[in-house]
């Protein structure tokens, strides 16, 4: 099989900007780009995704792969405990190139991939471990700390679990750590209890650690191609140090958002018409929303599946603020072939279509809303995928990747931080009266008499 390279078609939002604008930001662009590359970009010491495709050795891989074959063997359900980017690349991947009914018609070819440690719903984890009971699961616990508190309360719900329904000695060969290499509450117990486990590197944060073990091992697990998914990074990243500006999609995107965004588009919105495409959404989300909103400034991410919520926000999308801009993830050709139906009354008036590819009329549906919304107004960008395979989803996440790295440095931000996500830990804590947060919960709750 032909690999290609995904494509960006920037034409239906560069029509929305001056003429020569995107040219116009090479200059910036490249030296954005150069600024990652050198080292010398805001966060350098988060830079360990850059060059992280091409880095990957056949000899790691195929440990990722061995441990796999150990879960799967040893499985049939096997919990992902993690949160932000520590579940939603490798659930991204895995419900892309899943069967959407897997877990209802799984027969033992693959485990159930389940995931925890992402909330605090009581209900939610007590129906999952109801769930888990006489099952043969396992655990991947993916934390740096190991004291992320969704994760950590999971894990511990987890490892009890698992050790009365499997015995200790089982449990050993199927709880999974992925976390620091030296320090930390989850390095501490792997060690202590010996379990197998993985690093996550300390200059790859966790919105950029898909093709890390953090990613890689449950992805492998639900039995997909994981050399194939590197692979596909490793293409786009060689693609990118080479390609000159007008043919460096990585490049063109950061360009025309940001050109967008200083012209008052200040929403983007995801939308794709695949609905296993929805997890790599909210992947986005993360990435591009924890990356660059900050010190007042950034693009919300914003993301939407198609046809579904055209029925839902259409309306808005069509005639509501113009803040916005789309860009759409476009899928060439679907896995399966299904045709419109016959039926001899035609009372719904759809014979016309009798005898079309559903994938056709789907397309048809995507370059409508394409027409419509440009037509509205809206700004429309968009990423071309041949088929939804784990090549072109590697290509996909390093573009992404790369792209955010980009266009926060054109932004002016640090991409690679997140300080206010401790503003919520801190109150919480607070409110929950944790050891040294005493003048905090003092504070507090002062502040809630007042406002109540």
């Amino acid at each position: 099989m032909k690999m290609e390279m995904i494509k960006l078609d920037i034409r239906k939002a560069a029509c929305f900007l001056a003429e020569g604008a995107v040219e116009g930001m090479e200059k910036q662009t490249k030296a954005a780009h150069k600024a990652l590359e050198d080292g010398t970009s805001k966060g350098s010491d988060f830079l360990g995704w850059l060059h992280l495709p091409s880095s990957l050795t056949p000899e790691f891989l195929q440990d990722i792969k061995t441990t796999a074959d150990t879960l799967r063997r040893e499985c049939d359900t096997i919990v992902v405990a993690g949160i932000g980017g520590s579940y939603l690349g490798a659930r991204a991947v895995i419900e892309a190139l899943g069967n959407s009914f897997a877990w209802l018609t799984n027969k033992g070819e693959n485990p159930n991939i389940l995931f925890a440690g992402n909330n605090i719903g009581e209900d939610y984890l007590a129906e999952l471990l109801a769930y888990l009971k006489g099952r043969r699961f396992g655990v991947i616990n993916i934390s740096k700390s190991g004291t992320t508190t969704e994760t950590a309360l999971a894990f511990r719900l987890l490892r009890s679990l698992c050790e009365e329904e499997r015995g200790k000695e089982t449990a050993r060969r199927v709880i999974v750590a992925i976390t620091d290499a030296k320090k930390g509450a989850a390095r501490t117990t792997a060690d202590k209890e010996g379990y197998k486990s993985y690093v996550i590197p300390d200059n790859v944060g966790g919105r950029f650690s898909v093709l890390t073990p953090v990613g890689l091992l449950p992805i492998a697990c639900a039995g997909f191609d994981i050399d194939l998914l590197v692979k596909g990074a490793a293409d786009m990243e060689k693609h990118a140090a080479e390609a000159p500006y007008a043919e460096n999609i990585a490049e063109q995107y950061a360009a025309v958002r940001n050109l967008l965004y200083a012209g008052g588009k200040k929403i983007e919105v995801l939308a794709n018409f695949q609905p296993k495409l929805h997890f790599m959404n909210e992947w986005w989300k993360q990435l591009y929303g924890e990356s660059e909103g900050k010190e007042l400034k950034g693009i919300f991410p914003a993301a939407v599946d198609f046809t579904t919520d055209l029925h839902s926000m259409g309306q808005w999308l069509q005639e509501g603020e113009r803040t916005i801009f789309e860009t759409v993830i476009s899928v060439e050709q679907s896995e399966h072939e299904l045709r419109f139906p016959h039926d001899e009354e035609n009372l719904d008036g759809l014979n016309f279509l009798e005898g079309k590819r559903i994938d056709e009329v789907n397309r048809m549906a995507e370059l409508g809303t394409q027409i419509a919304h440009v037509d509205g107004g809206v700004p429309n960008i968009r990423i071309v995928l041949p088929r939804l395979d784990a090549y072109y989803l590697g290509q996909l996440i390093y573009f992404f990747e790369l792209g955010c790295g980009i266009s926060g440095n054109v932004l002016g931000v640090n991409p690679f931080n997140q300080p206010g996500v401790e503003a919520y830990k801190k109150n919480m804590f607070a409110l929950l009266s944790k050891p040294g947060y005493e003048a905090e919960s003092e504070a507090i709750r002062e502040r809630l008499k007042k406002e109540a």
